[in-house]
């Protein structure tokens, strides 16, 4: 599925009978013609109530995944008071979203070597075992220990589940049960926090890992009862030995010490402070460096079966999507840690007033989803909705831009709609994009890679964005705190917001406009990175959705059928 730039690889991929409308430059035309009598059922139908049980093991795992993470966000404070190590708390979160990161990728693959049950198994186990392992941690680094181990379940479950609502739903209808994900996830992790506080004040915060058992067990054993996926008769034909085999150990080695470098590397320099020439932060991205040169080797020339295949990565709309993803996962949980800053540091709102401003956003996450699975389910397009999302993002910044003292209580409620509205959006119908342009062999990979990208781009948006946000802080302050003592209140300004309303009149006022100034720098670097999220959807092909599962087999068999006449086209003389 290269880039078509000859008249005779400009024919249609999913075309029975090869004729492309020339007037869209973005969309892959297919025949209409119904399917042979003698053709073979779908692979994986199922009646609605095996869907519905099904989708409730698959999404009681992602909703517990969401749950955990909100938990722990409001563990931190209580985590790092106990074992008396307050600075090492926020390694806590590095330590998941690092592991997250490195290991999403990999089940890809391993859903399509043990099953898309077998991998959800997996990273239940993982994710189980590292939440139980929290539980009775004897130490804060044995602690950090157990959250990285979670992470590597943790990601596994996210993008495991992704695949397996794609082998069971036609691709037309694909986007409303993505916003059905969507809500559960958000559900999970608006009551993650809340319930993280409440047992941890009634039961302590031991309690908090242990309490999430029963819901482990309860998916694990519907995931291992229910989730019967079946993958092609040569796969599933293979001893175990066989499937073990196709693993790509050494991709995949190179592969986490890639990103492991790259992200830790990030995440040190923001939250350790350590300058840009420091020895740990270069040693960290040339040891990253070197594991990319070293996976993009064994991908090209070892791997039988690689874990990322160079081939799918490079082509044009995989390539355009995943960009997309990076930069927009990049903006988006900037936003999200952000906009709560503006109000507690800027306003000198409370905590909960601060976070209350995230719940239109929430709502919009929610709904965004659903409504872009209905728009795709009844037009059967995404490219034009795709770029209306990004549109909405860059009016989100914008917005947000433009905050000043002036700025009414409507836009401060109302102006962060758009981003949560516009992301959601852009997450379904680029996974959609994604699923509908690969062949089908491909698809679980392809998938796992948008989530390697998206999870990449949410840590570094995080690191890069508070990077710039301290530079910026750290150079306003001095400008306009000087003299005796100014040293010692810039760091206190510096690392603790709560200490700003307690300063004197002219330091309070200093502080405040810092912040505005710092945080005015991170929301047009905003308008900036979204504006390239829209530049990297340009190139997006629509391909057809199919409307149930019988055109979604024709429509892989037409994939099929153009991959085997471009190969036979190449080996002519």
């Amino acid at each position: 599925m290269s880039s078509r730039s000859s008249s005779k690889e400009s024919q249609p991929l999913l075309s029975a009978n090869r004729d492309q409308d020339a007037s869209s430059y973005h969309s892959v035309q297919v025949s209409e013609s119904s399917l042979p009598i003698d053709d073979p059922p779908p692979l994986n139908q199922v009646s609605r109530v095996q869907l519905f049980w099904i989708l409730a093991g698959l999404w009681s795992a992602v909703f517990l995944g969401s749950l955990d993470g909100t938990i722990v966000a409001t563990l931190l404070s209580p985590i790092g008071s106990y074992f008396n190590k307050s600075e090492q708390s926020s390694y806590l979160g590095t330590s998941y979203l690092l592991s997250v990161c490195c290991f999403t990728p990999l089940y890809g693959r391993l859903s399509d070597i043990l099953g898309r049950k077998g991998a959800m198994l997996l990273g239940l186990t993982l994710f189980g075992s590292g939440t139980i392992a929290c539980a009775f941690a004897p130490t804060m680094e044995a602690l950090i220990v157990a959250r990285a181990i979670a992470g590597m379940g943790g990601g596994g479950v996210m993008t495991v589940s992704s695949i397996a609502i794609s082998d069971l739903v036609p691709l037309k209808q694909r986007g409303l049960y993505q916003g059905m994900t969507n809500i559960l996830f958000g559900l999970g992790a608006g009551l993650g926090g809340p319930f993280g506080g409440w047992v941890n004040d009634t039961l302590g915060w031991r309690a908090a890992f242990l309490l999430q058992a029963p819901l482990l067990l309860v998916s694990f054993t519907l995931v291992a009862l229910k989730v019967n996926i079946k993958l092609p008769n040569e796969i599933e034909t293979q001893s175990t030995y066989s499937k073990l085999q196709r693993i790509d150990f050494m991709g995949s080695f190179t592969l986490v010490g890639a990103v492991a470098g790259l992200l830790l590397g990030f995440s040190l320099k923001t939250t350790e402070e350590l300058p840009w020439s420091h020895p740990l932060i270069w040693g960290l991205f040339c040891t990253s460096a070197v594991f990319w040169v070293a996976f993009i080797l064994v991908e090209a020339y070892w791997a039988p079966y690689p874990v990322m295949p160079l081939r799918l990565i490079t082509q044009r709309t995989p390539l355009a999507i995943s960009l997309a993803n990076f930069l927009a996962s990049m903006t988006a949980f900037s936003t999200i840690y952000n906009v709560p800053l503006y109000f507690s540091a800027v306003r000198l709102n409370s905590s909960t007033n601060a976070g209350l401003h995230l719940l239109p956003h929430s709502i919009a996450l929610s709904t965004g989803s659903m409504i872009a699975g209905w728009m795709m389910r009844r037009t059967g397009k995404l490219y034009y909705l795709t770029l209306a999302s990004v549109g909405l993002t860059i009016i989100a910044s914008i917005c947000l831009a433009l905050w000043d003292d002036y700025t009414s209580q409507y836009h401060l409620w109302l102006d962060i709609i758009p981003q949560g509205f516009g992301m959601a959006s852009l997450i379904t119908t680029t996974l959609i994009a994604m699923i509908a342009g690969v062949y089908k062999e491909d698809m679980a990979v392809a998938t796992g890679i948008t989530y390697l990208f998206r999870t990449t781009g949410q840590v570094l948006g995080v690191s890069l964005s508070g990077a710039v946000l301290q530079s910026i802080l750290l150079r306003k302050l001095r400008q306009r705190i000087t003299g005796p003592g100014s040293l010692e209140i810039i760091e206190e300004i510096r690392h603790s917001i709560s200490s700003i309303p307690g300063l004197a009149p002219a330091q309070r006022k200093a502080a405040v406009e810092s912040y505005a100034d710092a945080l005015h720098v991170v929301f047009i670097c905003h308008i900036a990175i979204n504006i390239l999220v829209f530049i990297a959807c340009v190139p997006i092909e629509e391909h057809p959705l199919p409307g149930t599962l019988q055109e979604q087999e024709e429509h892989y068999r037409n994939q099929q059928l153009a991959q085997n006449d471009t190969a036979s086209a190449v080996d002519s003389p």
